[in-house]
C-alpha cells in the first residue's frame, strides 16, 4: 500500500484526494493545506490526518509519496523537499511560472533517483490518446497539420487571475504539453501569438487575456494551430484534429450520454458538452494516477516528465515573448 501526503486540500486537492483512496493500491495518509479549513475537510472524508506543517507531511515515515495541488509558488520548495526525502512525487501543472526557479529546482534534485510526474492530465484521455497513436502508426499519413480547440465555459473570478501567472502558463501551456505529446520526436521550433481581453472586465483589469491563438511549427514542418477562450457559452469545449497525407482523426467534444433528439423544434439535437475540466476529465485524472501508481510499483520513468513541464513553460515563455514583439519566436529548449 502506498501512503500519500497530499499538499493542497482545494478543489483539485480534493478530487485527487478521493482518487488516491479509491485506488487499491494507496491511501492518503495526510493532509496539509494552508487554509485549515479545507484541510481538515478533506482529511475528514478520506480517514487521514491533518498535518500542521509541509515538513511534517511530506518527511513523514508513514509517507511514501506526495501528491502536490497546492498553490504553484510552493511546486518547486515541495518538489525539492520530497525529492529529498526520497519520496515519489506527483506535482499538478505548471512546476513553476518562473523558469528560473523551474531551473533551479531541476539542479537540487539531479541525481535524486525518485518518480516524479507532472499533472498534464490530457495526455491520458482517451480520445486525445487515440489520435496521438493514428500519428505514431501513421494511420492518416504523413502528419501535415495539428489543430487543438480548447475554450473554458466562463472566465475565472478576479482573484484568480490575479495568482494564476498568466493565461498561457496557466491555460494554453495544457495545450503547448498536447501539442509536444502528439508530435512526439518532433519539437516546436516556432510560435506565433496573438491575443486580447474582449469580454472580460476582469482580464482588463488584470492585464491578461480571455481570447488566444497560436501558430507553430514544428522541426518537421508540421504546422500546429491552438485557439483559446474563456467563454464558451455552450460548455468546455475540447477539440483535437490531427490531419495527415492519407486523411485525418479528430478527437470531438464529449457530452453525458448519446442520446439524439429528433422532433418538430430539432433535428438531431443533443444534451449539451460538460460544463468543465473535472467532468470532461473525469477519467484521465484518474488514468494519469494509475499510471503514476505503475511507474512507482515498476520502477519504471513517469510518462509525464519534468522535462515535460519545464518545455510547456519555455514554449508558454516564447508565446508571450511574440505576443508583445509582435514576431514569431524562435524556441530554445536549452
Amino acid at each position: 500500500m502506498i501512503k500519500f501526503a497530499l499538499m493542497g486540500a482545494g478543489r483539485i486537492g480534493k478530487m485527487h484526494a478521493a482518487i488516491i483512496n479509491s485506488h487499491p493500491g494507496s491511501s492518503l495518509k495526510y493532509v496539509f493545506d494552508t487554509n485549515t479549513g479545507f484541510s481538515e475537510q478533506v482529511a475528514k472524508a478520506n480517514n487521514s490526518k491533518v498535518a500542521k506543517s509541509p515538513e511534517e507531511a511530506i518527511t513523514s515515515s508513514e509517507v511514501d509519496a506526495v501528491l502536490i495541488a497546492s498553490a504553484t509558488p510552493t511546486h518547486t520548495r515541495f518538489i525539492t523537499m520530497a525529492a529529498k526525502a526520497g519520496k515519489a512525487i506527483f506535482c499538478e501543472k505548471p512546476i513553476d511560472l518562473d523558469i528560473g526557479k523551474v531551473n533551479q529546482c531541476m539542479e537540487e534534485i539531479k541525481g535524486i533517483n525518485v518518480p516524479l510526474q507532472i499533472g498534464f492530465n490530457r495526455r491520458f484521455d482517451k480520445s486525445h490518446a487515440k489520435a496521438q497513436q493514428a500519428r505514431v502508426n501513421k494511420e492518416i499519413g504523413e502528419l501535415e497539420m495539428l489543430i487543438i480547440t480548447s475554450r473554458d465555459p466562463e472566465p475565472p473570478g478576479i482573484e484568480y487571475l490575479k495568482a494564476a501567472g498568466g493565461f498561457f502558463r496557466d491555460t494554453t501551456i495544457h495545450d503547448f504539453d498536447l501539442s509536444r505529446f502528439i508530435l512526439g520526436d518532433d519539437p516546436i521550433i516556432q510560435i506565433s501569438a496573438f491575443g486580447d481581453a474582449l469580454f472580460d472586465e476582469n482580464a482588463k483589469k488584470t492585464k491578461d487575456l480571455d481570447t488566444a491563438m497560436f501558430i507553430m511549427r514544428s522541426k518537421s514542418g508540421v504546422l500546429i494551430h491552438v485557439n483559446n477562450s474563456r467563454r464558451a457559452v455552450y460548455g468546455y469545449d475540447q477539440r483535437v484534429e490531427v490531419f495527415g497525407s492519407k486523411g485525418m482523426i479528430i478527437s470531438d467534444n464529449q457530452i453525458p450520454n448519446s442520446i439524439k433528439i429528433f422532433d418538430k423544434y430539432k433535428t438531431n439535437a443533443q444534451d449539451p458538452i460538460h460544463f468543465f475540466f473535472i467532468e470532461r476529465y473525469e477519467q484521465a485524472y484518474k488514468d494519469q494516477f494509475n499510471a503514476f501508481m505503475e511507474s512507482i510499483k515498476n520502477k519504471t520513468k513517469p510518462k509525464v516528465t519534468f522535462e515535460d513541464g519545464r518545455n510547456a513553460l519555455i514554449i508558454a515563455n516564447a508565446a508571450y515573448q511574440s505576443l508583445e514583439s509582435r514576431k514569431t519566436i524562435d524556441i530554445n529548449f536549452n
